[in-house]
């Protein structure tokens, strides 16, 4: 059976650190290519969870994200290579020949790139398949200050579920244990999935870069990613750089907050000091209690 990919780069951030920024940077670099849908999630269904790719899902994808279309802006051209492409995403069986299709309009050369959330959930095991089937995998882990993430991330999910509004209403002690719901935690716990890819990647594989970085010196952080997958320098257009992407409403983290979850952040950074990482100042300068601007 031939390889799942020659050049595969998959994007694993943790939920709420940036990663919709970076694709939409990064997908107007020739040398990577993404799909339509950003988001696929194939490895997390085929070893974590099947029912992410479920038809219903992947029809309300179509329907949501694909099929949108402005005669007075569209050519004719561009929507024939979506609907083609919507086609193929709504296609079976969920195997790797179903991935390998949705990249067929990739230009020879280019990494085959898919970010994902999920990803940075994976068991170590599923990284060692992965990387067993793959010609060349590479892997961005990107991760935030660990309170403001957190924050972020439970305020994105009330408000897709129609629940903004508990930000505010709701007392501190139901706040704090919703945001301790398995659903939003496991994004969380920084530590046990840096293990978990290096576990099962191989030396090289992963590039582990922090949103704090990235966003302070956004042609650093582009050029670094370039360099981990060996492609020639690209002229991103300046108003990607300087745009905010999927960001929440602007509710800076509250003091009590930050307080209910100085202990968690505390063992969080420890953990990733232990793996030899090196943690942007502004993690210790929240710590500290100066609070992180909103991405």
């Amino acid at each position: 059976m031939s390889e799942l990919m020659d050049r595969l780069f998959l994007g694993a951030g943790a939920m709420k650190a940036g990663t919709t920024w970076t694709y939409s940077v990064l997908a107007t670099h020739p040398g990577i290519w993404f799909t339509p849908e950003k988001e696929i999630h194939y490895f997390y269904a085929a070893h974590v969870r099947p029912d992410v790719l479920s038809e219903e899902r992947r029809i309300d994808n179509v329907r949501r994200k694909l099929i949108g279309i402005d005669p007075a802006q569209s050519r004719a051209a561009a929507v024939r290579e979506r609907l083609r492409w919507a086609a193929s995403y709504l296609d079976g069986p969920l195997d790797e020949y179903w991935y390998r299709a949705l990249f067929m309009g990739r230009p020879a050369g280019a990494w085959a790139a898919d970010f994902s959330n999920l990803y940075a959930l994976l068991p170590a095991e599923a990284w060692g398949r992965i990387a067993a089937r793959t010609g060349r995998l590479r892997v961005l882990y990107t991760m935030r200050e660990p309170v403001a993430r957190l924050w972020s991330h439970l305020k994105f999910h009330l408000a897709i579920t129609g629940q903004a509004e508990a930000v505010s209403d709701w007392d501190h002690d139901r706040l704090e244990r919703f945001a301790r719901q398995d659903f939003i935690w496991e994004n969380a716990e920084y530590g046990a999935a840096v293990r978990r890819m290096r576990a099962g990647l191989p030396e090289g594989a992963l590039m582990v870069s922090f949103h704090e970085e990235m966003h302070g010196d956004p042609a650093a952080g582009l050029a670094r990613i370039e360099r981990f997958l060996d492609l020639p320098p690209h002229a991103y257009p300046p108003a990607l750089l300087s745009r905010r992407v999927n960001a929440t409403a602007p509710t800076p983290v509250p003091g009590w907050f930050r307080e209910r979850f100085a202990g968690d952040a505390r063992r969080i950074a420890e953990e990733l000091a232990e793996l030899g990482l090196a943690l942007p100042e502004a993690w210790a300068a929240a710590a500290r209690g100066a609070v992180p601007a909103e991405p």
